[in-house]
């Protein structure tokens, strides 16, 4: 057990497990469309990196 102290009343699942459900949730409710961060308040050094990231090519 991770934690000595920690008392939960569900049993663990194996990742393989978590990933079947997550897929079969994805089947029941679609595709979600989650909106981009608009970056209206962006540090100058974290606009710094993405425009970095854009020169080498990626994009954010």
């Amino acid at each position: 057990m991770a934690f000595k102290t920690l008392k939960t009343t569900r049993e663990a699942i194996s990742l393989v497990t978590l990933g079947k459900r997550i897929a079969e949730r994805r089947l029941v409710v679609g595709a979600v469309d989650v909106p981009r961060n608009e970056g209206k308040r962006r540090t100058p050094s974290k606009q710094a990196l993405l425009d970095e990231i854009a020169k080498a090519g990626g994009q954010w």
